[in-house]
């Protein structure tokens, strides 16, 4: 009973509510997410990176493809990814504004294929984070500080084994958040798989 009572401390210290929402972060939920497989334990998470236009920052495009809206016509890079159905549960701006389009506890689809340590279909079990950038462009230091406290928060409610990038779970397929990304501004975060 004791470890309950902690355990619902440690979540309440986190900032999450119900489902695996932040307390304060602006929700802009997404219909590309669904139920986790039952018994799943959230244990990785996957760093992105995007940016729509490519190399181009701030806007409304990024929300608009996680919830299903991109208009194909308002940018020709539009046109081969208005139809996908994707989402992440966070996104970090440049100026390190978050954003959540899902709850911690349902599955974002944000991966696609891949796998992780031999165990595939990393959505199942994993939280995504979209930091707004490109793969060759230096990230901000907003987006570093506002992400390591990000991964206090969720590694406070959920037992993170790893922090790993896109690139790590689906390699030749994806490269984000690509070589721009230093990974060494994590050093000391929990569950930081030190790639």
């Amino acid at each position: 009973m004791n470890d309950e009572r902690a355990r619902r401390r440690r979540v309440a210290d986190a900032g999450f509510g119900a489902g695996g929402w932040l307390a304060g972060v602006r929700r802009v939920r997404t219909p590309n997410a669904d139920a986790r497989p039952p018994g799943t334990t959230v244990s990785l998470v996957v760093v992105h990176g995007i940016s729509l236009p490519p190399g181009r920052y701030g806007g409304d495009a990024i929300e608009r493809l996680f919830t299903n809206t991109l208009d194909p016509d308002a940018h020709p890079s539009y046109r081969d990814i208005a139809g996908l159905r994707v989402s992440a549960h966070f996104l970090i701006r440049r100026d390190g504004t978050l954003v959540q389009f899902a709850g911690c506890d349902d599955r974002a689809w944000h991966a696609g294929v891949s796998s992780w340590n031999g165990r595939e279909r990393c959505n199942d079990y994993s939280i995504g984070i979209e930091l707004e950038g490109t793969d060759t462009r230096p990230y901000t230091a907003r987006q570093y500080r506002r992400l390591a406290a990000l991964l206090r928060r969720i590694a406070a409610r959920y037992p993170i084994a790893a922090v790993v990038g896109h690139s790590d779970v689906a390699p030749g397929r994806k490269t984000d958040p690509g070589p721009a990304f230093d990974w060494s501004r994590l050093a000391g975060a929990p569950g930081w798989a030190g790639l």
